[in-house]
């Protein structure tokens, strides 16, 4: 028998972070034969993402439930996304589902993250309308009936903004209101066109139209998914309702240096996806923004390898192949590590055991020899044979070469074949 308690507990999706683009139905009643009769359409589903939100999380369910059980009777689902947090949010969250049947509870035990967690919510969301929505109590949850309007007025999307009539900071100090607006004037410098369509880019707490955001590719960094909506999105109506930034209640913040870093890389790889080389790289499905961090990489193995050489063959007087074969190891090392963290990370995180991690740097190695060969091959094909300059020549080579290394390592080294 399947109750309502099991049916509320939800498995956390996997694989691309995409939404789907046929929203559900959602049952909540036992029949006579122990099945969930379809009962009604589902118009809000709002994601709300915790992480040691204990001591929160029953005010803001009893809040958000007692609001939406008067505008949307039988027509919302609270969705709690909770990162396994260490004081046990997700149990609390469970246990209010007999009391709260629109109440939905996923515990991810494998993944982190404030906008992948809202994502991964979406994406078993059953609504027309997708949102989120704090759990720490510093969002009103009052403002959500203001933008539910403005989505039943034809808006895609509904922000609830500090900085439009109505809004603002209860407490904030001078340090913290000077960060807050730095990262939107830094917003406004490096994705101008879509920083620029919302007074306050920074906002957690929103709506949007699923159909805005339905197949596409969702890759978000840190805890600010408004700007992915914004920038990846099919948004053509925006709304903005004012809201008043609350202090916490109870709890601990959760706003560090690190998730300002976050939003910098954010910015610049939705920049790069949204700019031509983006725009060509999916009509040739190409991964353009990998291929440029391999690039990078590669120009840091280069300085590791002259540098290794110079010290070896220039200072302490070891032999000339002895000394070349030594700086191109330790630059393939040196490769391999910032291309499994950065370049791949996403991937590596799949396969963290150390023994494929070693099986992954054997495979780049291969990989990369089998491209110093290649190398010096087209290197003699386009000066002797096709009489070109030595120097584009080699040029022309390590480009080819670069291209090489990257695909056949995206395909061979980097490919997920063991997840459980």
């Amino acid at each position: 028998m399947l109750t309502t308690q099991q049916h509320n507990l939800l498995s956390t999706p996997t694989g691309a972070l995409q939404v789907s683009g046929k929203p559900l139905w959602f049952g909540a009643r036992e029949g006579n034969h122990a099945s969930l009769e379809l009962l009604y359409p589902v118009l809000l589903s709002l994601v709300v993402p915790t992480y040691n939100e204990g001591s929160n999380i029953h005010a803001i369910v009893q809040r958000l439930s007692d609001l939406l059980d008067e505008a949307l009777p039988n027509a919302y689902e609270l969705i709690i996304v909770d990162d396994d947090s260490p004081d046990q949010t997700w149990n609390q969250a469970e246990s209010l589902i007999a009391e709260y049947p629109n109440l939905r509870v996923m515990r991810r035990q494998h993944e982190r993250g404030l906008s992948t967690a809202v994502i991964r919510g979406w994406q078993v969301a059953q609504g027309e309308i997708l949102g989120v929505i704090d759990g720490d109590l510093q969002h009103p949850p009052e403002a959500l009936l203001q933008l539910l309007a403005a989505m039943e007025q034809g808006a895609d999307l509904a922000v609830a903004s500090r900085h439009v009539e109505g809004g603002g900071v209860s407490t904030w100090s001078a340090s913290r209101r000077f960060l807050s607006r730095g990262a939107q004037l830094l917003g406004l410098m490096v994705l101008p066109r879509v920083v620029s369509r919302v007074s306050d880019p920074m906002s957690g707490y929103f709506l949007v139209r699923r159909g805005a955001i339905a197949g596409e590719l969702l890759d978000p960094v840190g805890y600010k998914i408004l700007i992915e909506v914004l920038g990846r999105g099919a948004i053509a109506e925006i709304a903005e309702v004012g809201y008043v930034f609350q202090e916490r209640e109870a709890g601990e913040s959760k706003v560090t240096w690190k998730q300002y870093f976050d939003y910098l890389r954010h910015l610049v790889r939705l920049r790069i996806s949204s700019g031509r080389l983006g725009r060509l790289g999916r009509k040739l499905n190409f991964p353009v923004e990998r291929f440029l961090k391999f690039g990078v990489v590669g120009l840091s193995g280069l300085a590791v390898d002259m540098t290794t050489f110079y010290l070896l063959f220039g200072v302490l007087g070891f032999g000339l192949t002895r000394s070349a074969i030594f700086a191109a190891e330790l630059a393939i090392l040196n490769n391999f590590i910032w291309n499994d963290r950065w370049t791949f990370g996403d991937l590596s995180q799949q396969q963290p055991q150390k023994r494929l991690v070693i099986k992954r740097f054997l495979k780049f190695n291969i990989v990369c020899t089998m491209g110093l060969i290649l190398n010096v091959l087209l290197l003699n094909l386009f000066v002797n044979w096709l009489h070109v300059n030595p120097y584009v020549g080699r040029l022309m080579a390590i480009a080819f070469v670069t291209l090489w290394n990257f695909w056949i390592n995206l395909k061979l080294s980097w490919r997920v074949t063991q997840v459980k």
